[in-house]
């Protein structure tokens, strides 16, 4: 019913820029909170980022000051500006949000994650 579809990763050299971009399809009525997770090799996988459908937003204290996050909800889009990237924010970057989507007679929410997009900062 939705999918959620990440882009935007890469390889960059540490102190570089990436921005990520999700983008939710299917029968959506509206998103609440979005996210930006991430996990990197022998790892558990960790919040990043967060944005509510309002605008407020958090950031794991590992990224604040460097990562940013917004939406479009006209696009049914989040995005995740990073800047000053380090090697230690090398990992797979996963988009989930929080979906309530139409069916035939009613509506409901359902929690949906993306497929993933690899980040690798190089030193």
């Amino acid at each position: 019913q939705v999918q959620l579809v990440e882009s935007g990763g890469g390889l960059v050299q540490a102190g570089g820029s990436l921005r990520l971009s999700c983008a939710a399809s299917g029968s959506i009525s509206s998103i609440n909170a979005m996210y930006w997770y991430r996990q990197a090799p022998g790892k558990q996988r960790e919040l990043v980022a967060g944005i509510s459908s309002g605008g407020s937003t958090n950031f794991a204290d590992s990224v604040k000051g460097r990562f940013t996050i917004s939406r479009d909800n006209s696009r049914n889009a989040v995005y995740l500006q990073m800047n000053s990237l380090k090697p230690e924010d090398t990992a797979v970057y996963y988009c989930n949000a929080d979906v309530n989507y139409r069916t035939a007679f009613r509506t409901l929410t359902g929690n949906y994650w993306g497929q993933g997009t690899q980040v690798t900062v190089s030193s």
